[in-house]
């Protein structure tokens, strides 16, 4: 079969400007059947006269009569999504500020070039997309939860496939709700041990006694409770992976038993003399200084030194710009296979991209489920995301504050004793959801132990 007998993929290419476009298809008509059209009619037109939907568009988002808004680029990609499912669009605009990227994304495209753009650039992005459309895109699958495009996550991402059949531990960094445990389940993804078992167990969940049960089993009678013989999860794990997740929590007495399983792979069942050995790799992850905890002498040197051979970062999301609009789009589309979900005006999408995420991804997410649960299929206001953001809102400082408690005072039914309990059950409250309901993680946030807040938890009613 010769090269001219084989089919081209189909690229659809929208533009005004007779120059880019004549432009775009001498250089791309080698690898593409070219279709082209300067204005949202004769992109319709050309849409309806397909026999097949087109592969790939390539779409301005500036195109007459009013070349200087996105609305007739953007209708375009919302008929191409209507009519052309499969279709990957992608825009090619000067028009790349947030809103306009996040609109376009919104409205079915894949991705986002800016004018500007050199044709090798062009040429690369558009292979991508003939990959995902072909069901080729196993890189991108094996990394499936890394959401972004910012320089830190494709950072992150290169880690992930240069660790990933790494023998050693890998011990994971990052602010809590970052992304540690999905970094963890792409190295195990895009190891050789993918076909094994991944296991996560929160180090911080557990007490001494049955957090060792958890790690390495027991036998019969073991301890008060041990009814029946268990398996622990370096067992359990075998030659796939274990995530020890919140490490720094591990107990003293245990972190040495830990060591030696990772120098040996030795370890005994709570209750047993025979000694196991574990196959597992061991993958670690914290959101703590362990060099801090190691000062304190609640952290073993030696042991924090065989954890970190390897060190992955996952970044917070403040630092991941754009990520923000791309994980919104991600997180939607996860909620709309249950309820219709919602849109941002301008000033929301605005808001969106420059408020800070204290609790990072996690937080992100849930305010996406909240909103989609509340207001379907609406648009969502600034005041109204102001309002769903206010919970972990900084406050505006201490004159605010000082107005607020002289306020109060001056009520005439002001009890010190109320206002205490208050602040105290607002403050369990807000830190609860900071931690996604990790009672433990909250206590640290509180500077309390987890058996006080659970007995002020009880008093609070929570």
């Amino acid at each position: 079969m010769s090269l001219n007998s084989i089919k081209k993929p189909t690229l659809l290419l929208v533009d005004d400007d007779s120059i880019i476009a004549d432009s775009l298809e001498y250089m791309l008509k080698e690898e593409y059947q070219i279709e082209r059209a300067s204005d949202r009619l004769s992109s319709f037109e050309v849409l309806h006269k397909m026999e097949d939907s087109p592969v790939l568009a390539l779409v301005d988002l500036g195109l007459p009569p009013d070349t200087h808004r996105p609305d007739e680029g953007l209708a375009v990609i919302r008929k191409i999504s209507q009519l052309h499912p499969t279709t990957r669009v992608l825009v090619l605009s000067g028009q790349d500020n947030k809103t306009h990227v996040f609109r376009a994304k919104e409205d079915g495209a894949v991705d986002f070039i800016a004018k500007p753009c050199d044709i090798a650039e062009i040429k690369v992005r558009l292979k991508k997309q003939i990959k995902v459309a072909g069901g080729n895109d196993t890189e991108e699958q094996d990394i499936e939860g890394i959401i972004g495009s910012s320089e830190v996550i494709e950072l992150l991402r290169m880690q992930i496939r240069q660790l990933a059949d790494s023998p050693y531990p890998v011990l994971i960094e990052g602010e809590s709700g970052s992304g540690k445990e999905v970094t963890a389940r792409s190295l195990h993804r895009c190891s050789a041990r993918h076909q094994q078992a991944f296991l996560s167990l929160n180090c911080a969940a557990f007490n001494g006694e049955l957090l060792e049960s958890q790690l390495f089993g027991h036998a019969k009678g073991a301890f008060t409770g041990a009814t029946e013989t268990k398996k622990g999860f370096f067992e359990e794990a075998a030659g796939g992976t274990l995530l020890l997740d919140e490490v720094a929590d591990l107990p003293l007495d245990l972190q040495a038993k830990l060591l030696r399983v990772l120098e040996d792979g030795e370890y005994y069942r709570l209750g047993e003399t025979r000694s196991r050995y574990a196959t597992a790799r061991v993958l670690a992850a914290t959101n703590k200084d362990i060099y801090a905890e190691i000062g304190k002498g609640f952290f073993r040197e030696d042991l924090y030194h065989r954890l970190s051979v390897l060190t992955v970062r996952v970044p917070s999301l403040n630092e991941r710009g754009e990520d923000k609009l791309e994980l919104l789009d991600y997180f939607k589309q996860q909620v709309s296979e249950q309820v219709v979900t919602f849109r941002f005006d301008d000033e929301a999408t605005e808001l969106w991209c420059n408020y800070d995420f204290p609790g990072n991804v996690r937080e992100l997410r849930n305010i996406i489920i909240r909103l989609s649960a509340k207001y379907p299929g609406q648009t969502i206001k600034l005041g109204i995301l102001k309002q769903e953001m206010s919970g972990l809102q900084k406050p505006a400082g201490d004159n605010s504050r000082e107005a607020w408690l002289t306020q109060a005072m001056n009520d005439t039914h002001f009890e010190l004793d109320k206002m205490l309990k208050l602040v105290e059950k607002e403050a369990i409250e807000l830190a609860m959801q900071v931690h996604n309901g990790n009672v433990s993680k909250a206590a640290e946030m509180l500077g309390v132990n987890r058996t006080t807040l659970y007995g002020r938890m009880d008093r609070s009613g929570e």
